[in-house]
């Protein structure tokens, strides 16, 4: 099999201005806050799921040594009852939001159906919701399943592929339409809608509206209480390190809260769980929206990813998401063009996320090729997309270029036809 070169590349094009804006990252220093076991392999799938925190490693051995092995199920009642509202106070301003309107809570999948069906039967008469062909495949399912428990209607806008039709969303709301939920950084282009501005849209039709915040929340300065946000979801195992699967979060804006009902009601979401009344009565606040028993082992180690974001600044983190994505954009445009990747992502940095989009006939072949001979940990999203998602926490601008030069190498040589016909279930 033909053999990559790893690097670094010091005489190509655009090293030692990426060895410059290294030099002066004022972030740099927290690349050692995060696990990075072989410094050789280039890891840009941050957007689906972030490096460990070191420090989750620490609190998950208290939760596990002292609190389950020594307190038992003392430790209810002295940390983990409330953990779910406690990180969601501290993840609040995060998302621009207020102290009891965050809550961390089952899957992003489930909170979105929770609050997309309570906003739906709070507009009687209304039955309508509108989303994009740019929204996550899994909000579209829910979404679906929730207008036919409700006899409704979702209305599907198409798009170009890359930015959102914001011209045509406008256009599909009218005084039927209940609810308009979209992605607020959307998950194959990396395209991030203006939230305040679509969201007052929305609101000029007498729509609520529901942003999943999954690839945007802990890389995007997000201002849900500024932007006038009705509701929110959003996963925390992306750019928030909380680790596979680790649960997700839902916002509820105060002013709403008790005019929404939780349409999956459970006992922790009861104002008397131990009462064990057969009635349900469901607690004042945004604790209502909670449903069952939370997994404390996956639930903790959110604070560590939290912890670092908290240091660094969302703005410091977005303007090096900036330069990160800028300087990839520049590195394709020298080296990979001629090679047959065409950009999927938005050029305006003010319309884009922390992750690009390149497509190539031959990307699913070229991105097993950039794992297993190139080093470089990218994800395919079918069925021409290659993402490479930049996390301004541990990724330098070195190994954007590096990375570069990696794949170009491995196009030249034809080193990924030998990986057309593999197959895997994560991709």
């Amino acid at each position: 099999m033909i053999q990559v070169s790893l690097g670094p590349f010091p005489g190509s094009a655009g090293f030692d201005e990426a060895a410059d804006l290294d030099r002066n990252d004022p972030l740099g220093e927290l690349r050692e806050r995060f696990v990075i076991d072989d410094p050789e392999t280039i890891y840009l799938d941050g957007n689906s799921l972030g490096r460990l925190p070191k420090r989750s490693i620490e609190i998950v051995d208290r939760v596990v040594r002292s609190e389950w092995g020594r307190g038992l199920i003392g430790s209810w009642n002295e940390s983990w009852w409330d953990l779910q509202l406690t990180l969601g106070d501290r993840l609040a301003p995060l998302v621009g939001a207020r102290p009891g309107e965050v809550i961390l809570s089952d899957a992003t999948s489930v909170n979105l159906y929770k609050i997309a069906l309570a906003a739906i039967r709070s507009r009687p008469g209304r039955a309508q919701v509108v989303t994009d062909d740019l929204n996550f495949p899994t909000d579209v399912y829910v979404l679906r399943g929730v207008v036919e428990a409700e006899g409704g209607r979702l209305v599907m806008v198409g798009s170009d592929g890359v930015s959102g039709p914001v011209a045509s969303l406008e256009s599909e709301l009218d005084e039927g339409t209940a609810l308009l939920s979209l992605s607020h950084t959307v998950f194959k282009s990396g395209y991030t809608y203006d939230l305040a501005a679509v969201t007052e849209i929305a609101h000029r039709a007498g729509a609520l509206v529901l942003w999943d915040l999954s690839h945007s929340v802990g890389v995007v300065p997000i201002d849900l209480t500024g932007a006038g946000v009705d509701l929110a979801v959003g996963c925390t195992y992306k750019y928030l390190g909380g680790g596979p699967g680790s649960p997700a979060f839902l916002y509820v804006r105060s002013e709403l809260q008790e005019q929404l009902a939780n349409p999956i009601t459970g006992w922790w979401g009861h104002a008397e769980p131990f009462a064990f009344d057969l009635e349900f009565r469901p607690v004042e606040g945004i604790r209502k929206f909670h449903t069952g028993t939370m997994p404390i082992l996956s639930l903790a180690p959110i604070e560590g990813g939290i912890e670092v974001i908290e240091e660094a600044g969302i703005d410091r983190i977005r303007a090096k998401s900036v330069s990160l994505t800028n300087y990839l954009i520049e590195q394709w445009e020298r080296h990979l063009v001629q090679l047959g990747f065409t950009l999927a992502s938005p050029r305006d940095p003010l319309e884009r996320g922390s992750h690009v989009s390149l497509t190539h006939r031959d990307a699913w072949a070229i991105t097993r090729a950039m794992i297993e001979l190139g080093k470089v940990i990218p994800d395919f999203r079918s069925p021409v997309n290659l993402r490479l998602g930049l996390a301004p926490l541990y990724t330098s601008h070195i190994e954007v270029h590096t990375a570069v030069q990696r794949i170009s190498r491995i196009v030249e040589s034809g080193a990924y036809d030998a990986f057309r016909d593999s197959r895997l279930t994560v991709t």
